[in-house]
């Protein structure tokens, strides 16, 4: 038994001297180690489509307040969205990605929605990275900027910013096309 104890004591004593406390909250790490080489500055361009409108929408309704439908900026009202991301404005353009998530009608004074999403690419070299976008759009505004918050794959420790133009808005649908150019450093 004194021998059993004696090497169960040897054993945790290796172990602790060769891999340390592994218990700690944080450490420093190099960009090496981390695999991260020189940041990069990119600049992606394509057209958002969020069809509101028809038998297959891309931003659906998921909530809305008592005083919605009353509110002249229909404050409250909250989509779930799983719009196209498209090279060129035609619904027919070329499809680079997806921009998934929530937007909401955060104003009551004007429209200014709270934009909660994702843009997950499926083309080229991106294919399977994304890009994390948190902030404020007032729609009414000509050109509106957002923050990047973070992203994946070759986005990884992405940040930036993306600026929004509306490019055709349909008064009697809904259904709007939006022109993005986004600026994300990223290793």
């Amino acid at each position: 038994m004194s021998k059993l104890c004696s090497l169960l004591f040897v054993l945790v004593l290796l172990s602790i001297l060769t891999y340390g406390n592994c218990h700690e909250f944080s450490r420093k790490l190099s960009k090496k180690a981390m695999g991260l080489k020189r940041e990069k500055l990119s600049h992606l361009h394509f057209y958002f489509h969020d069809i509101v409108s028809g038998k297959n929408p891309t931003a659906v309704k998921i909530a809305e307040a008592a005083v919605t439908n009353r509110s002249a900026t229909g404050f409250g009202l909250t989509a779930m969205i799983d719009d196209p991301l498209t090279v060129g404005p035609e619904a027919n353009s070329k499809i680079v990605g997806r921009a998934q998530g929530i937007y909401a009608q955060a104003s009551i004074n004007d429209i200014g929605l709270l934009m909660v999403l994702n843009f997950v690419f499926v083309e080229g070299k991106y294919n399977g990275s994304s890009l994390s976008v948190l902030g404020r759009n007032s729609v009414m505004s000509i050109v509106r900027e957002m923050p990047i918050v973070g992203g994946s794959g070759l986005f990884r420790f992405g940040r930036g910013y993306v600026q929004a133009k509306t490019h055709t808005f349909d008064f009697k649908t809904g259904d709007a096309v939006v022109e993005y150019n986004v600026y994300v450093f990223h290793y």
